[in-house]
């Protein structure tokens, strides 16, 4: 279990920074958004906390489903660097092939290159590597 929270804590709180710095301080609405959909138009606090909310939920997802893994791939226990900027990379191509497909937003492409690289390299870093690193550092 707490592999799970630090990890999530910590990949959701870089993401989130990552996140505030490219697309400003109203990313939670943007997030919200994907959610409620137009109404997210209309700034409130409500629309901001639903946002940070969704995100976190998020993160505390990735690092349960890397840690649940876990339990019957050892490798990705052992080889924790390698596998955690991977986990990365499937965590960014299943946000972007499934979930932002299926929200409000209906979200696809196009992406520019440098975006592309962007956005996986701090999906390796930010997300995979916090994750599998805390569950190497708090698992049994």
């Amino acid at each position: 279990m707490l592999p799970i929270l630090v990890g999530g804590f910590i990949a959701g709180l870089l993401d989130m920074t990552s996140a505030y710095v490219t697309f400003g301080r109203y990313m939670p609405i943007g997030i919200a958004g994907g959610l409620v959909g137009p109404a997210a138009r209309h700034i409130s606090p409500g629309l901001y906390i639903l946002g940070l909310a969704i995100h976190y939920l998020i993160a505390f997802s990735a690092a349960a489903a890397y840690c649940l893994a876990s339990k019957k791939l050892t490798f990705l226990r052992e080889h924790f660097l390698v596998c955690g900027l991977v986990f990365g990379i499937v965590f960014f191509l299943f946000m972007n092939l499934v979930v932002l497909p299926l929200s409000a937003y209906h979200a696809m492409g196009p992406y520019t290159y440098r975006g592309l690289v962007q956005v996986l390299v701090a999906h390796m870093f930010l997300i995979g590597l916090p994750i599998s690193t805390s569950l190497r550092m708090f698992s049994r």
